[in-house]
């Protein structure tokens, strides 16, 4: 059984061209009841020794963080072993799910390593008692900076998908440090710089989905993490700035909002052919739905009927995925059809 792993790495070993890798995927989409471009295939495992393999990847990381002495030896230790590790796991075996664990791993230490710098070089101890203090800014900017390059060397020797997400993660959090430390007066509004990093993160993804509209290559998988991490960034200052979870006597109205909030995003979600948004605000709207149906007089107070409602809702989408993105896309506008994935 030859996975998709495989054929990238013969391909990228030029026992297999390109062209020929395509028309194999077309011909396997052919086969299936679903086109491929919509099944959203991402590479998690190439087999049971991905697990295996991983297990004991953690002992061993999990034995050098605890067994060295500073905390700056820990995480330099474990960015320096990750890296190691990923040379074989991943540059040689190409196997899918170690290679997201050394590189989830060499990220932490990474950025344990230079938050530990930022903490010395600044004089705020931890990061924890931190007020407006320029000095902690300059140094959490240049920690992104850094931050920025070790990621980018990563990918440019490994390729994994999920680096480029990761990268954005700890660049997007550390530079809204640096406003909230520069800009004290930022942090009431902390939700709107989340929304905002969000936003910039999923125009990433939506840029990275442009460049593979068939969904064939690796380019998919990497807008695939990167709307996975912008999905949370984007639902929770949203229904956060709602006020969903504070209760109050405008509850049930919120709550409603909150459903037709979820609702546009489901819209958007086939429009761009991804799931990530939906999984994301599942939680919230859960809540939302339950308020709804519990003032109503509907159902009673047990979460289970409504767990219920959203599942058998969010199963009847998926069964119909394929025909509820051809009318949206029917609905949408020529221009923006081009730069869609095909229904």
């Amino acid at each position: 059984m030859y996975s998709e792993s495989d054929i990238d790495a013969a391909v990228a070993a030029g026992v297999l061209p390109a062209e020929m890798a395509a028309q194999f995927r077309a011909f396997v989409a052919t086969q299936k009841t679903a086109p491929a471009v919509d099944e959203e295939y991402v590479r998690l495992l190439t087999g049971f020794n991905d697990i295996f393999v991983s297990i004991a990847i953690t002992l061993v990381l999990g034995a050098i963080a605890f067994s060295a002495g500073a905390a700056p030896v820990k995480a330099g230790l474990v960015a320096l072993c990750s890296w190691g590790l990923a040379e074989f796991f991943t540059r040689r075996r190409r196997m899918a799910l170690p290679s997201i664990l050394l590189l989830l791993s060499y990220a932490g230490g990474v950025a344990g390593l230079l938050l530990w710098g930022t903490g010395k070089m600044s004089g705020v101890p931890g990061l924890r008692t931190a007020q407006d203090n320029p000095a902690l800014a300059l140094c959490l900017a240049a920690a992104a900076g850094l931050m920025a390059l070790a990621m980018w060397l990563h990918w440019r020797r490994f390729r994994v998908p999920i680096t480029i997400a990761a990268g954005a993660a700890l660049v997007a959090l550390i530079l809204i440090a640096v406003l909230l430390a520069a800009l004290p007066a930022l942090r009431a509004h902390w939700p709107w710089l989340l929304f905002a990093a969000g936003c910039a993160i999923f125009a990433l993804g939506l840029r990275w989905d442009m460049t593979d509209l068939a969904r064939k290559t690796g380019r998919s998988d990497v807008a695939f993490w990167l709307h996975l991490l912008a999905a949370p960034m984007l639902v929770h200052p949203l229904f956060y700035l709602l006020g969903l979870l504070h209760g109050g006597a405008q509850g049930q109205g919120r709550a409603a909002l909150a459903i037709l909030i979820y609702l546009a995003l489901g819209l958007i979600a086939l429009l761009v052919d991804r799931r990530a948004l939906l999984v994301s605000a599942l939680g919230y709207v859960l809540f939302a739905l339950s308020s709804v149906l519990k003032a109503s007089g509907v159902i009673g107070p047990d979460l289970a009927y409504t767990a219920l409602v959203a599942g058998a809702a969010l199963l009847l989408l998926s069964a119909f995925w394929h025909k509820a993105r051809q009318f949206v896309l029917l609905a949408a506008p020529a221009g923006l059809r081009r730069h869609l994935p095909p229904a």
